[in-house]
């Protein structure tokens, strides 16, 4: 039985790393495998951005990576926690019936619900800020050295 709530809590916890994918599909889902590319290319760009400083170009594409890989995981919780109840259990539970418990909503469902749509909100948001923010930055850079 695939629970949704137990789904929708992995997702948001642990989507950047596939944790929501290995519970859901098992190991031999190659998507789940993918998961923690993006998530190590975004930590590498926080690591860059520590040891190098802000001016650092390759920490300014990978940390909104970062950002919208997170948004991204969280954006799956909220629809995972938003599915009916029949429609999760005819796509993860096809033994049981169409009303059976592991696909029911319930507070901690809820809950986990409001907190990925606040952090996807924050991880995407300042994703995107910064990256924005580096590039404009950059541009006044050059354009101030060929005005000179």
């Amino acid at each position: 039985m695939k629970n949704k709530t137990t789904a929708t809590w992995l997702t948001f916890l642990g989507g950047p790393l596939g944790l929501h994918r290995f519970y859901l599909y098992g190991f031999g889902d190659v998507i789940a495998w993918l998961h923690p590319l993006p998530t190590a290319l975004g930590l590498w760009g926080v690591d860059r951005m520590l040891t190098y400083g802000q001016d650092d170009k390759l920490s300014w594409l990978l940390l909104p990576i970062l950002g919208l890989f997170m948004a991204y995981t969280c954006l799956q919780a909220i629809m995972y926690a938003l599915t009916d109840q029949e429609k999760w259990n005819a796509r993860h539970n096809p033994a049981l019936p169409p009303d059976a418990a592991p696909g029911a909503t319930n507070w901690l469902t809820i809950g986990a619900l409001v907190f990925a749509l606040m952090w996807g909100t924050i991880a995407f948001m300042s994703g995107m800020v910064y990256g924005f923010q580096r590039y404009f930055e950059y541009q006044i850079e050059e354009g101030l050295k060929i005005s000179q």
